[in-house]
């Protein structure tokens, strides 16, 4: 059974294809690319799915919750009615008009990918994508993944952790030209918790209320 974790690329995306403790890294140029990848049974993706029309999603709440001194990583998902916003001051006003509360200048970054997966996913949307957050995958994996993943003693812990789950360290080895380690290790987090999505296993939090395209709002890891 092949499962495919995915995390964001400068407009691009960073693939992991597991399969048992075999992981391939891949450079993907869209969402239709991340699609694509055949005999994959489930697609974990680090990036806001369900979308809520007026508020905070529940999801982020409790994922900030429990990562405590990380929860900063988990930044508020734009509301869908930004979605359709033409520059930032527009997306600031629409968000404001929503909930009270301007877009933050990393939602705005992330608002292409979030559209082009959004676009992607279908009527109703594919089921075999889900929303996770690495964050979350890792302190699982290990509870002393402690510190910032930019520093070098957060990504030896990150990496440690992910070598007893999968052959990490040979996919780093043949990874695609270009590909940040910091991407690379967050796909692969993300592929270990689509593993435990396909098993049965994984966890997550949310209210498991759908958006107004059907789309959960909920983070699994």
């Amino acid at each position: 059974m092949a499962v495919l974790g995915v995390d964001g690329w400068r407009g691009r995306w960073v693939g992991a294809l597991l399969e048992g403790r075999s992981v391939t890294l891949l450079a993907l140029d869209d969402v239709d690319a991340v699609l694509a990848v055949p005999d994959v049974d489930v697609v974990a993706v680090d990036m806001p799915i369900g979308l809520s029309d007026d508020g905070v999603r529940a999801c982020d709440v409790q994922a900030r919750g429990r990562l405590r001194r990380a929860g900063s990583s988990v930044f508020p998902a734009p509301l869908r009615p930004v979605l359709g916003a033409v520059d930032y001051p527009d997306a600031c006003r629409i968000s404001i008009a929503a909930s009270g509360k301007a877009l933050s200048k990393q939602a705005w970054n992330l608002l292409p990918s979030i559209r082009q997966l959004d676009d992607a996913l279908g009527d109703p949307p594919d089921a075999r994508v889900v929303e996770v957050h690495p964050e979350l995958s890792f302190r699982r994996l290990d509870l002393r993944v402690a510190d910032p993943k930019i520093t070098a003693r957060g990504t030896m812990q990150r990496l440690e952790a992910l070598c007893g789950v999968m052959d990490v360290e040979r996919a780093l080895l043949d990874a695609p030209a270009r590909v940040p380690m910091v991407d690379a290790l967050d796909a692969c987090a993300a592929a270990w918790s689509a593993q435990r999505l396909a098993a049965g296993t994984a966890s997550s939090v949310g209210d498991d209320r759908r958006d107004a395209r059907g789309r959960p709002m909920r983070i699994s890891w």
